[in-house]
């Protein structure tokens, strides 16, 4: 049994989002986590909560209201248009923004505890050294807090290419566009085509199994950098 080439297509097509989220998450979220991690404002609590919402709220909630907010009437839709993009259900991008979403929590909670761990010691010998808060950030915070950012990326990626209820409220069902390997999935079941929903479903179980032993050997090295 071989992939037919709409499998290939999705399996691409998942790739490329995971890749994208995930890039695009480490750039947003490193500056919330540290963020996190270094504030005493009373607004961490409802920040840190909205950050780890999608964790306990239902995939097709979430994708509902981005669905109304991406649309022609809703605030997303509205500046996209203006930006003359169009609206961004059942395209690729929206697919992005809703996943950017979903993922969040898996990358800056990562990141927040790599930082939260670091303590104030580093950054105060840092400032004895007259090293400006921009030179501390890039020369001791990063390099310090690289294994949660590996952490984070790892999570990202694996969690992105794993959604099915958001991305199937997002972006449907278009072949090449916004078909990613869980809904390839879900259509093989449906039209009853058992062998290669079977062979996509052994792929994506051997890619979690692989994805979760790496980690765990990981947080073997860096205990510290696990999710709250």
């Amino acid at each position: 049994m071989i992939f037919s080439d709409s499998d290939i297509a999705a399996i691409w097509l998942t790739l490329r989002l995971a890749t994208t989220v995930t890039l695009v998450l480490l750039i947003i979220g490193t500056p919330i986590a540290w963020w996190l991690a270094r504030t005493k404002s009373w607004l961490k609590g409802p920040i840190g909560a909205l950050v780890a919402l999608p964790l306990v709220l239902p995939p097709t909630v979430l994708g509902f209201y981005l669905l109304i907010a991406m649309g022609p009437q809703g605030v997303l839709g509205q500046f996209t248009t203006s930006l003359g993009l169009g609206t961004l259900p059942f395209t690729f991008w929206g697919l992005v923004v809703a996943s950017v979403f979903y993922s969040m929590p898996f990358v800056v909670q990562p990141i927040q505890n790599a930082m939260e761990a670091l303590g104030d010691r580093p950054l105060e010998a840092a400032a004895t050294l007259r090293a400006g808060p921009i030179d501390r950030f890039f020369s001791i915070v990063l390099p310090l807090a690289k294994p949660g950012f590996i952490t984070a990326a790892i999570l990202g990626f694996a969690h992105t290419v794993g959604e099915f209820g958001i991305v199937l409220m997002i972006g449907g069902n278009i072949p090449g566009e916004t078909r990613v390997v869980s809904v390839q999935i879900y259509d093989h079941v449906e039209a009853l085509e058992y062998a290669q929903a079977h062979l996509l479903a052994g792929v994506m179980i051997a890619f979690s199994f692989t994805v979760l032993l790496g980690l765990y050997w990981f947080q073997r090295k860096s205990p510290l950098l696990v999710l709250k």
